[in-house]
């Protein structure tokens, strides 16, 4: 959430913030009229409270019918003007999760992802003297992708990794969390269910997001759509010390989304599928250093896309293109031969404090002040989107895939498919 004070502070800079996010400016003078009702039934309620505390020190000394009955009084007001403190908070607090994170001021502006800016593409496209094909015809024909068996199991949007494939996993996932451990991130398996007021702590049951959500309703519990969504809360109402900051995690996990909205786009295959394994980078950070920790946490991307020689490009992502709870954001985009186009495998976030105070993860400066800490996430890997990217890019004539040398060790092969 938006810290309150700098709304009340700020409220034409929000404004601003929050249209760059195609979110309706008005709601802040709602906010701010909600909010003011809610202080004004406060400073009655702190004003009530200090006559009841007059009075009982007079009770305490000498007690009368008059004085008894003044504190009877109070106390029903008082008991009163909670109840409608307390809702008027509610609709306060109910408007303030509809207001997204504003964005940095550099960030591009824009409507939608035709506005994403590319900062650079790295590496060569590979030419082929063949027709190329799509991952899926690759990977059905060398048995390594059945999403026909999947849905007749489950439904649409669900897969089968068999042989290889399914070894090129644990193949990437070890990849990634090598890389990432040498660069002092700590390797964490979390759960894969938040309880409702957590998730919502997090900026992810908010507005649209909700309906991308599995809830398991006799649980009371959600499916997360991402480690970040545990790794966040692992310092939930904790103070850090600010010399142990940052504190790095890398995250593997399930995720499960219902990709609500999407209907009729990719629903072919595994690339936009409800259930997907992913290794997550997650820091939280001095907020002075947490610009500098998002490059960081890019050039970790980079570092391991390079590893695999896939060609790919940086794009900086447009106020309305990015997502709810950041600040700034950069993805990755893969090339892919069989779709000839660049495809979103990877995005990398600064959500500043607007996590940390939804679930109240402080640090202690060093004057002892305590203070809410930048949040960070980044995809070290989306693992069936990778295979993708690995089946189409290193795809030879034959019909076989070539390793990314990267993997050979992990995978004891250079070759898919070739007996």
């Amino acid at each position: 959430m938006i810290d309150i004070n700098f709304i009340r502070q700020n409220p034409e800079k929000v404004k601003e913030g929050i249209a760059k996010k195609n979110t309706d400016p008005k709601l802040v003078e709602k906010f701010l009229r909600l909010d003011e009702a809610w202080r004004s039934k406060t400073a009655a309620l702190d004003q009530l409270k200090a006559e009841q505390n007059i009075l009982n020190k007079e009770l305490s000394k000498a007690r009368s019918e008059d004085l008894v009955s003044k504190a009877q009084i109070i106390k029903r007001r008082v008991t009163e003007i909670v109840a409608e403190r307390n809702k008027q908070e509610e609709k306060r607090d109910e408007i303030l999760n509809q207001l997204p994170n504003p964005p940095f001021e550099d960030v591009p502006v824009g409507k939608s992802e035709a506005d994403n800016k590319v900062l650079r593409e790295v590496g060569e496209k590979p030419k082929f003297k063949f027709q190329v094909k799509d991952y899926l015809t690759i990977g059905e024909s060398l048995n390594l992708i059945n999403v026909k068996k999947a849905a007749e199991v489950t439904s649409s949007r669900f897969g089968y990794l068999l042989g290889d494939a399914a070894i090129l996993e644990f193949a990437l996932v070890q990849l990634a969390m090598e890389t990432a451990v040498k660069e002092g991130f700590l390797p964490v398996v979390p759960p894969v269910m938040i309880r409702p007021e957590v998730f919502t702590g997090m900026g992810r049951l908010a507005s649209s997001q909700k309906d991308e959500r599995y809830f398991l309703s006799k649980d009371n519990l959600y499916l997360v759509g991402s480690a970040e969504h545990t790794l966040g809360p692992l310092h939930m109402n904790e103070v850090l010390e600010v010399e142990t900051l940052p504190r790095r995690y890398v995250g593997f996990s399930t995720c499960f989304r219902r990709e609500a909205g999407s209907y009729g786009k990719d629903t072919k295959g595994i690339l936009r599928v409800h259930q997907f394994d992913k290794i997550e980078m997650f820091s939280f950070a001095n907020p002075k250093d947490s610009e500098k920790e998002h490059e960081f946490m890019l050039g970790i991307q980079e570092k391991l896309m390079k590893a695999l020689e896939l060609p790919y490009r940086v794009v900086a992502i447009s106020t309305g293109d990015m997502g709810w709870t950041d600040a700034r954001q950069y993805d990755i985009e893969t090339w892919l031969p069989g779709q000839n186009n660049y495809r979103e495998t990877h995005s990398c976030s600064n959500t500043t404090d607007f996590q940390s105070r939804g679930i109240n993860a402080k640090y202690r400066d060093k004057n002892s002040d305590k203070k809410y800490v930048h949040m960070l996430n980044g995809t070290a890997f989306a693992i069936g989107r990778i295979i993708i990217a690995i089946l189409e890019n290193y795809q030879n004539e034959d019909g076989t895939v070539r390793v990314p040398k990267a993997l050979q060790d992990y995978l004891g092969k250079k070759v898919i498919g070739k007996n």
